[in-house]
């Protein structure tokens, strides 16, 4: 990114994320595996989003509701450059890279921008259609999140998960916002988000309530 025409430093945006969680913690339920990748039961977690013409119309869907749901998920992505995501998240398994899996979500991804995948095996970026690029980083987060910047310029970055990628990014204070769902259901568990994250400090700055779950985004610090 070069400087500004003033010779400042050029705008940055916003590093953030955004995650459905149970009301007892838990953003995936118990018995994750490729068959139930948020676990058994996981998906009522995102049941409110998956409602949304927000969320339909970026995965080719007709229909959804155009409610105030959909309005929080047009707010967290109108100006978003780039997505880091962790390995679990793309899916394909552990270990070396199956060549024929290409994520979860077909031909036409709905990023729209370059996603960086962490992962510690090396592959060869996959360009989808849609304008979604998925590139492989395997030095680290901070190395994803500078290549993610850069091909995000003044736009935000947003950390789309896993709970383990989220974690990393929290617990190295490198998120400035973050999205929280509240939906009204006790998993009992599964995968908590918080966990060893240490002493972050969370600020809510806006408090979205609606009939099946409650938004709140935070600003962070330590």
């Amino acid at each position: 990114m070069s400087p500004a025409a003033d010779g400042s430093p050029p705008h940055m945006g916003n590093v953030t994320s955004q995650l459905s969680m149970s009301l007892d913690g838990f953003i995936a339920a118990p018995g994750q595996s490729r068959q139930d990748p948020l676990g058994r039961g996981g998906l009522r977690l995102h049941e409110w989003f998956f409602a949304t013409e927000s969320w339909r119309d970026r995965h080719g869907l007709a229909g959804g509701a155009r409610n105030v749901d959909a309005e929080v998920v047009d707010e967290m992505t109108r100006d978003l450059g780039a997505y880091v995501m962790g390995r679990r998240m793309f899916g394909g398994g552990d270990g070396p890279w199956d060549p024929d899996w290409t994520g979860w979500w077909g031909e036409d991804p709905p990023f729209r921008v370059p996603v960086f995948v962490l992962t510690h095996h090396p592959r060869e970026s996959l360009v989808m259609r849609g304008g979604t690029e998925f590139h492989f980083v395997t030095d680290g987060i901070e190395a994803a999140l500078e290549r993610a910047r850069a091909a995000a310029g003044s736009r935000d970055v947003a950390v789309a998960g896993g709970a383990s990628a989220v974690r990393q990014y929290l617990t190295a204070g490198l998120l400035d916002t973050l999205w929280l769902h509240l939906v009204p259901i006790v998993l009992g568990g599964g995968t908590a988000l918080f966990d060893g994250v240490g002493d972050v400090r969370l600020a809510p700055e806006q408090v979205v309530a609606a009939p099946t779950v409650t938004h709140i985004r935070y600003r962070l610090s330590r």
